[in-house]
């Protein structure tokens, strides 16, 4: 009989290791997705905001030589003054709607959406022992796009 207890206490300890080894390789893959899809997100700004500091000049200078000729083409009608006038504050509004339309979408902005998304999906299992939805042991590509891509 003694032998029998000593067993079940080894079955024990050892199903208690593996889900405490089971739990440490849950949490250090999601710090790995999290690292991936931070990296990931990162890398996708950087290249929007440098494609719009690319075209910037262009656009700039486009831009002053079409609000001057608005301004020259008005001025027939109500003077300089009032032509000047006119432009600029259409540049105002149309300044301001754009600065408010970006500042909404940084907002709007999730990251890191698939690592909560695990996250959720491992606290649920842990919590309500629904083993059904247990990630499978195969690592799964975690990436939106291969590395190196362009």
């Amino acid at each position: 009989m003694h032998l029998g207890t000593e067993q079940t206490d080894r079955g024990i300890a050892a199903l208690v290791g593996r889900m405490a080894d089971s739990f440490s390789r849950l949490v250090s893959q999601h710090i790995t997705l999290a690292r991936l899809e931070l990296a990931e997100d990162a890398k996708a700004m950087g290249l929007d905001v440098a494609r719009i500091v690319a075209f910037v000049p262009f656009v700039l200078v486009g831009y002053v030589f079409l609000c001057g000729a608005l301004a020259v083409a008005l001025a027939a009608w109500m003077g300089y003054a009032w032509a000047l006038t006119a432009v600029g504050a259409l540049n105002v509004v149309g300044g301001g709607l754009g600065i408010w339309r970006a500042v909404s979408r940084l907002q709007n902005r999730h990251m890191m959406d698939d690592t909560s998304q695990e996250l959720s999906r491992s606290v649920a299992v842990l919590t309500t022992g629904n083993h059904s939805a247990t990630p499978s042991s195969q690592p799964r590509n975690v990436l939106k796009e291969p590395p190196n891509a362009q």
